[in-house]
């Protein structure tokens, strides 16, 4: 097992109508906070409403501020910075899923640090050394960024989305009703369970370490992942799937399935570079790319693709490369049939071969950095990647 640290600070508020104890917790961390969430649904729900009245129950001044994107912006971040100081906000608070509450993060940065550009935080010019408290009010099971130490930001102006990862960046609560789960449109929450495996496979394949209860822990939270996903797409009202999900959601992003084992997040590397020019989705995007990244490095990392295989999917066989192959398949698979896309061209993005070279440079910052825990993948590896995942 390889040395690690572990950290998970957050505060978790789990169950039907958490969301009305929001100010009550909240009041803990701060007096004044900047309610941040999305484009409306959390109005249109009444969930707005209920947090407001949570609010003024327990006395806590409030400004709200909506319009978080689905890949949270800088602009808007910019935004919300201006506002949180004008207010004197000394909480943020995230409404949402993970755009919604990496804006919180970032506004939180930003407004505990005047003068100081978000831009310069995200690549890494600037040392973040303080920040406001931040919470959480989780509506989709997804991102974990309700517990992770992880925000991404998308840079409009040169197409590029980075992420940060900080001790800065864990929230102090975590508010999660999984009968909120029911607001979220289904795609997006296809997307969500996807992401949610993708954050601890990201975190299963790396080679030469042996963790064994960290494995277990992380081929159990995926086998659930997996059948609480089917069930909570045919039944939004699942409560007991949706649940699961929300659950998972958090522990799959807030280090506890990489411990002694580290992490790699190439694939993320690669969706990052997609919805940055594209604007995709986000679970959509890795769904994409995973099938032709997986291709390209099974062979040189045999014994945890098989352990995949048999612990996750149920696969049995003598022979690593074939159990192996049949575990990516069914992978694959199960991304079809909750309306993942498994293919750029089902993405709906259709890229030159000057824009695959173009993404293939941004995922590796300009050919300086190779990617991958399995074997080191270049810009040219990446550029193959991204061809192979085409169709």
């Amino acid at each position: 097992m390889n040395d690690f640290r572990y950290y998970a600070p957050t505060e978790v508020i789990f169950g039907n109508g958490a969301e009305d104890k929001t100010g009550e917790i909240a009041a803990k961390y701060g007096s004044r906070a900047l309610l941040v969430y999305g484009k409306g649904s959390v109005v249109r729900s009444g969930l707005l409403d209920r947090i407001v009245a949570s609010m003024q129950r327990a006395g806590m001044a409030f400004l709200l501020f909506g319009g978080a994107q689905p890949n949270p912006t800088l602009a808007h971040a910019e935004e919300g910075v201006e506002k949180a100081i004008g207010f004197g906000a000394d909480i943020i608070i995230g409404i949402g899923g993970g755009s919604a509450i990496d804006t919180a993060k970032a506004i939180a940065h930003g407004a505990a640090n005047p003068g100081t550009r978000l831009w310069d935080i995200w690549s890494k010019k600037t040392t973040l050394t303080r920040s406001l408290p931040v919470g959480a009010v989780l509506t989709a099971p997804a991102a974990g960024s309700e517990m992770s130490d992880s925000a991404v930001l998308t840079n409009e102006e040169i197409r590029k989305k980075a992420g940060l990862s900080t001790d800065h960046n864990r929230c102090r609560f975590a508010i999660m009703d999984p009968a909120l789960g029911a607001t979220v449109p289904k795609y997006q929450l296809a997307a969500g369970a996807a992401d949610i495996m993708m954050h601890t496979m990201e975190r299963y394949f790396i080679p030469e370490s042996h963790a064994e209860l960290t494995d277990e822990i992380a081929e159990g939270l995926l086998r659930t992942v997996i059948k609480s996903g089917i069930a909570a797409l045919n039944d939004p009202a699942d409560q007991d799937a949706m649940g699961e999900l929300f659950w998972a959601s958090s522990l799959s992003h807030n280090g506890l399935t990489g411990c002694g084992r580290d992490k790699d997040f190439s694939v993320h590397k690669l969706g990052h570079a997609l919805s940055a020019k594209y604007g995709t989705t986000h679970g959509a995007s890795l769904t994409a790319v995973w099938k032709a990244w997986a291709i390209e490095v099974y062979r040189d990392c045999l014994p945890r693709f098989c352990r995949f295989a048999e612990k996750v999917w149920g696969v049995t066989g003598d022979n690593e490369l074939s159990v192996s192959e049949e575990g990516i398949r069914r992978t694959v698979d199960y991304f079809a049939s909750i309306g993942m896309p498994t293919s750029l061209d089902e993405l709906g993005v259709h890229p030159s071969d000057e824009e695959i070279r173009a993404l293939s440079l941004d995922a590796t910052m300009n050919g300086t950095v190779k990617l991958s825990r399995i074997k080191p993948l270049g810009a040219e590896d990446v550029e193959r990647i991204f061809k192979r995942a085409l169709c």
